[in-house]
């Protein structure tokens, strides 16, 4: 009897950058914990300054997987602030216990639980093949020319956006179509149709994240940010209200923009129209899944939009009903042993959990109230107007965004900072959370590298395009992005009251 065992696939080999990245982070978290703590600053804050300095540097580097950032961040904070003295008993240390308590505050959220249940939502469109099915029906019915083609792509990203709340699952979904229809027409992968119609969907899905607040995790680091320290929340439909008209405009200028700058070797797929429809004919009938989960979203999407309007239940408990009927039997679509391996534990739920907590304790020790401090005098922004504080917070996140791979993380790190100085500046006319809703918008800002975002990621594997193309887009929209967003501020976002 013999028995045959599965060898584990082999690991990675580190990159000297991550070495390096690794390295550095542990030497700048001892550099700051051997300064001398300011007089303004307690000892828990300045140790907690170490801690979301060797967070940056393991986030910008890559140097370890988001998961190992997560328990190295808990671990260390647990240690460094355990050890630190109690503020409301400064002989005593606070004890690791208590520390630790605090920095996994953020996976008992319930942006958290939102996160996690948007994860089941994806799973759930994968398992059932709605995903693909509302893109052939929206692809297969705008036409053959490219023009047309790329703009039943945008659209496609914008429906799945509303239904799919991970960007990273939408690309996923729609890359392997664009492939589909470009090689079977006989077109070069490294075709320009093939980079408009790649790079366009990614450009295009930045915009819709910024849209919807459920589309992506990381407005849910500010929607929990702001719910647990400004004891408010802002309902889906207000946060599509806000949103929905600059998403609008830069997808349009997204549209023609790209066009001209990554023109297509023909304006006309010719076979197209063959090609979309017998896409669309082998995924077959609709399934009874699909009509079951198509009937649960668009209850879901219902309830989302009319929260705080038509009734009082939030979008998280909405979401966790949903998640329910998933797995209810009989009524169900899935079941548990199907979804768990599914689900991204790590880079989505676990990364979320601890980044909310980091938030959450440098808001707890003041530290992030000293680092607004900072911020505001490094920019001499003591007695700036609302508009100025607009303009140096957005351009600082969207400049620093160039350096992370994850917009989750940028939240993670710059809300809490974000929010201290917002909260603590006396502008005339501040509106303190929907300054901080605009930011979150300008963190969204993943448009330069494809490194910038895991959907970038995701198109970049599929070897329709290079960096330089994707930078060729990503430039002026960033530009154009950060220039709309001062004259929204200036206009609609001041009309409406959140700037």
């Amino acid at each position: 009897m013999s028995v045959t065992t599965t060898a584990p696939p082999p690991q990675k080999a580190r990159t000297t950058a991550q070495n390096i990245g690794l390295i550095l982070s542990f030497i700048v978290l001892g550099g700051i914990l051997l300064l001398p703590t300011p007089e303004t600053l307690s000892t828990g804050g300045h140790r907690m300054i170490g801690v979301l300095a060797f967070a940056i540097i393991l986030w910008m580097t890559s140097a370890v997987s988001y998961p190992v950032s997560a328990t190295m961040i808990t671990a260390l904070t647990a240690l460094l602030l355990g050890f630190s003295p109690n503020p409301e008993a400064p002989a005593k240390a606070m004890g690791t216990a208590n520390a630790l308590k605090l920095i996994i505050s953020g996976y008992s959220s319930p942006a958290m639980i939102l996160v996690g249940a948007a994860m089941f939502i994806s799973v759930a469109m994968r398992k059932t093949g709605l995903d693909r099915r509302i893109a052939m029906l929206v692809l297969s019915s705008v036409g053959t020319k490219v023009s047309r083609i790329y703009l039943g792509v945008i659209i496609t990203g914008l429906i799945l956006a509303f239904f799919v709340p991970s960007a990273t699952a939408r690309i996923a979904c729609l890359a392997p179509i664009i492939i589909g229809i470009v090689e079977n027409l006989g077109i070069e992968r490294k075709s320009r149709v093939a980079a408009l119609l790649m790079v366009g969907a990614v450009q295009a899905d930045t915009f819709w994240n910024i849209m919807i607040q459920t589309a992506a995790a990381q407005n849910l680091v500010a929607v929990g940010f702001i719910q647990t320290q400004m004891n408010t929340s802002i309902s889906w439909i207000d946060w599509l209200t806000a949103a929905a008209p600059f998403s609008i405009v830069m997808v349009i200028i997204a549209y023609f923009l790209t066009q001209a700058l990554i023109k297509p070797e023909f304006k006309e797929l010719v076979g197209g129209d063959v090609q979309l429809t017998k896409m669309r004919q082998e995924i077959g009938p609709m399934s009874t899944d699909e009509k079951k989960l198509l009937c649960i979203s668009i209850g879901l999407l219902a309830l989302w939009a009319t929260g705080g309007k038509l009734h009082s239940i939030d979008t998280t408990t909405t979401t966790i009903v949903a998640i329910a009927l998933f797995f209810f039997p009989k009524i169900g679509i899935m079941d548990w042993k199907f979804a768990q391996p599914n689900i991204d534990w790590g880079g989505s739920i676990v990364m979320f959990g601890a980044g909310i907590g980091l938030g959450s304790v440098l808001l707890k020790t003041k530290a992030a109230t000293w680092l607004a401090q900072v911020f505001v005098n490094a920019f001499s922004l003591e007695s700036a107007s609302v508009f100025i504080l607009i303009a140096v917070m957005a351009a600082f996140l969207i400049v620093i965004h160039l350096g992370f791979a994850s917009a989750t993380a940028l939240s993670s790190a710059m809300i809490p900072i974000v929010i201290s100085i917002v909260v603590g500046h006396n502008a005339e006319g501040l509106n303190p959370i929907g300054v901080t809703m605009l930011m979150q918008y300008a963190i969204c800002f993943g448009l330069v590298l494809p490194v910038n975002s895991p959907q970038g990621m995701v198109a970049y594997g599929t070897d329709t395009f290079d960096v330089k193309t994707f930078m060729t887009t990503g430039i002026p929209l960033t530009i154009i992005g950060y220039v709309m967003m001062l004259v929204f501020a200036l206009t609609y976002w001041h009309w409406i009251g959140i700037a």
